[in-house]
C-alpha cells in the first residue's frame, strides 16, 4: 500500500519493527478530537468510529473500554484468521509489542522492592563484560530511554536477522561495540536496545528466566490466564494471525523469531487480561504505592518507567502503544479509572487512532469522521498570514504556501498537498490523516504549528 507520511521519526511508546515501523499513515477516516460533550458514554458512538475504520482497511481486532467496573464496550472488529474465517473477540490473543515494556518495567520494580536491583546502579552490576562505554548507564536509564543506546530495530541488518532464533546475550552483542547516541542522561531516544539489556537484569537479577518471572509473578497472580510470552512453535489457543495492507488487498505480515523481541515487545494478551492488569497494577495489588509512583511519573518527553504520562482533555493519561509485524495496539488508563484498550492484528495506524478517540468519548467529548468535516470559506489575505517554514527539527520541516488561492502544506522530501479550513487556525486534509492547527502570539502573529496525525501532536516553530 502507497502511504503518504507527513510526521516522520521515531514516536514515543513505539516498537517498530520491519513493516510496523513502516506501515503508512495514511487513512479514510480521520478523527478530529475535541472536548463539545456531545457524546457522553455513546457506546453506539464509540462502535461507529471503530466500524468507519474497520471499513477504512485501517484496522482489526478487539477492543475494550471501561469506567471503574462498567464495561461500556467488549467487541472484536474484522478477523483473527482471514484463511479460515474466524472473527476477533475479547479472548483473542494479540501480540502486544511495546505495550510489554511496561511488564518489563514493573518487573524491574519489583525486583527493586527486593532488594535485587539498585535503579541507579551501573548496567555493569548485571554485566560484567559490558563495554567501558555502558560505565555511567544505569537501570533507570534504561527504563526511561535515556541511556543513549542505539536501537538495535533500526540497524541495517535488522530485516536480515529478525527471522532467525537468539538469545538475549547475542541480542545485546549486536550493539555492545557501537557507541552511545549521547551521554547517558543527557537526552531521550525510544531505544528497544535498553529494554533488551533490562531482560537480561531481570534474568540475572532473580535466577529466572523472563518468561517464567513474568508468569509466575505478574501474570498468575491477577488471573491472566490468557497471556505470556509468545512463541511461534507453540500451539496456542485463539491466537490472531498478523496481517498489512498492500495494494491487492491483506496479506500475512513479515515473519520475525519471537526470540528477537525479548522484553522490549514479546509477549502477548487479550484486552481482557490487559484489562485485569489495569486493575491489578492501578488498585495496588502489584507494586507499592512509591513503585508505582516512579512507574508512572515523567522523566523526560512524557516518558516514565514504560509508560507514557500526559494530559489529554483535562485528564492524566497513562498509556502506551507498540508495533511489531501484524499487529498493532494501545492501552491507556485515565485518572478517573476510564480503561481503554485496543489491539490490532493489522499493521496500521487505527489502533494509535482510535484509543485516543475512544477514550475522549468516554469522558464525554466529541470525534468527528472525515466524512462529517466542513471547510469553511476565508479570504485569501487571511490564508496568506500561516505561509512559512515551521521546523519540527533538523531533519524535518513543513513549508506552508498559499499557491492560487489555497493553502498548501509540503513536508520535507514530500509532494505538496492542499489544507482545507475547518476553524480558525484550525486545516485539515483530504489527501492524508492528518490536520494542522496554528499558533499565535499576543500580538496575533502565527509562531507555530501543530501536526496532528496518527494520535499523535508533532510541534513545529516558524523559522521564515
Amino acid at each position: 500500500m502507497s502511504a503518504i507520511v507527513l510526521a516522520r521519526g521515531p514516536r514515543p511508546g513505539r516498537v517498530p519493527l520491519s513493516r510496523a515501523r513502516r506501515a503508512g499513515l495514511l487513512g479514510a477516516a480521520a478523527l478530529l478530537l475535541s472536548s463539545t460533550p456531545v457524546f457522553a458514554q455513546d457506546v453506539d458512538r464509540m462502535n461507529q468510529i471503530i466500524s468507519a475504520s474497520v471499513e477504512a482497511g485501517e484496522f482489526s481486532g478487539s477492543v475494550l473500554v471501561t469506567r471503574g467496573d462498567q464495561v461500556l464496550l467488549d467487541r472484536g472488529y474484522g478477523l483473527a484468521d482471514r484463511e479460515w474465517g474466524v472473527a476477533n473477540d475479547g479472548d483473542t490473543r494479540f501480540r502486544l509489542a511495546s505495550v510489554s515494556k511496561q511488564f518489563t518495567s514493573v518487573a524491574i520494580l519489583l525486583l527493586a522492592e527486593q532488594g535485587l536491583v539498585d535503579l541507579d546502579a551501573p548496567v555493569k552490576t548485571w554485566l560484567p563484560d559490558a563495554p567501558a562505554a555502558w560505565d555511567a548507564v544505569t537501570v533507570r536509564h534504561l527504563m526511561s530511554h535515556t541511556a543513549g543506546l542505539p536501537d538495535l530495530t533500526r540497524f541495517d541488518d535488522f530485516e536480515a536477522l529478525k527471522t532467525r532464533p537468539t538469545t538475549v546475550a547475542a541480542l545485546i552483542a549486536r550493539f555492545s561495540d557501537r557507541p552511545l547516541e549521547f551521554a547517558p542522561g543527557a537526552r531521550w531516544a525510544y531505544s528497544n536496545s535498553g529494554y533488551i539489556l533490562l531482560t537480561a537484569v531481570i534474568e540475572k537479577a532473580s535466577g529466572q528466566p523472563y518468561a517464567t518471572f513474568i508468569a509466575e509473578r505478574l501474570f498468575q497472580p491477577l488471573g491472566m490466564s490468557a497471556s505470556g510470552y509468545d512463541e511461534a512453535a507453540k500451539i496456542l489457543p485463539h491466537r490472531a494471525s498478523g496481517y498489512v495492507r498492500t495494494d491487492d488487498g491483506f496479506a500475512n505480515a513479515d515473519y520475525v523469531d519471537m526470540t528477537v523481541p525479548q522484553g522490549a515487545g514479546g509477549l502477548y494478551s487479550t484486552t481482557r487480561d490487559l484489562l485485569k492488569w489495569e486493575q491489578g497494577l492501578f488498585g495496588g495489588r502489584v507494586l507499592k504505592p512509591a513503585s508505582l509512583a516512579l512507574l508512572t511519573t515523567p522523566v523526560r518527553n512524557d516518558y516514565a518507567l514504560g509508560l507514557i504520562s500526559k494530559d489529554q482533555d483535562g485528564h492524566r493519561i497513562i498509556s502506551h502503544n507498540g508495533g511489531i509485524e501484524g499487529f498493532n495496539t494501545y492501552m491507556a488508563r485515565a485518572d478517573d479509572g476510564v480503561t481503554v484498550v485496543v489491539l490490532g492484528n493489522l499493521n496500521g495506524p487505527g489502533p494509535d487512532k482510535l484509543g485516543p478517540a475512544l477514550m475522549t468519548l468516554a469522558h464525554g467529548g466529541a470525534v468527528t469522521l472525515q466524512t462529517e468535516r466542513q471547510a469553511i470559506a476565508v479570504t485569501p489575505d487571511f490564508l496568506a498570514s500561516y505561509a512559512g517554514v515551521y521546523e519540527a527539527s533538523p531533519a524535518f520541516a513543513i513549508t506552508i504556501s498559499v499557491v492560487e488561492g489555497r493553502l498548501m502544506a509540503q513536508a520535507t522530501g514530500q509532494p505538496a498537498f492542499e489544507l482545507f479550513p475547518e476553524k480558525p487556525d484550525g486545516f485539515f486534509l483530504k489527501v492524508v490523516d492528518a490536520q494542522l492547527s496554528f499558533d499565535r502570539d499576543a500580538t496575533g502573529a502565527v509562531t507555530g504549528l501543530v501536526l496532528h496525525q496518527g494520535g499523535h501532536d508533532l510541534p513545529a516553530r516558524k523559522t521564515k
